[in-house]
C-alpha cells in the first residue's frame, strides 16, 4: 500500500525565485494530499468511520463534477447568444 510520491520542484522551474519555489512545492504537496495522509494516520480510526468519510468525500467529488458540467453548459449557452 506504499504509494511512492515524488514531489520535485526545481529552481530552474521557478526561475530561481525562492518564494515561488516554496509556493509551488506547497501546491504540489496539497494536491498529492500528503499532509492529510499524515494527519489521518496519527490516530486509529474505526473501519466504519473510514468508510463513512470515504463515502462523503466521493459524494462531494460527484457534486463538484456535476457543478463543473453545469457551469460549462451555461458558458456554452451564453456564448451562443
Amino acid at each position: 500500500m506504499s504509494n511512492k510520491i515524488n514531489v520535485i520542484v526545481t529552481a530552474r522551474e521557478c526561475k530561481n525565485n525562492n518564494e515561488r519555489l516554496i509556493r509551488k512545492f506547497c501546491k504540489k504537496v496539497k494536491k498529492e494530499r500528503i499532509i492529510e495522509q499524515v494527519r489521518d494516520r496519527k490516530r486509529y480510526k474505526k473501519p466504519s468511520v473510514v468508510k463513512k468519510e470515504k463515502r462523503i468525500r466521493a459524494q462531494r467529488a460527484r457534486q463538484r463534477e456535476a457543478l463543473k458540467k453545469q457551469r460549462a453548459i451555461e458558458r456554452r449557452n451564453r456564448n451562443k447568444k
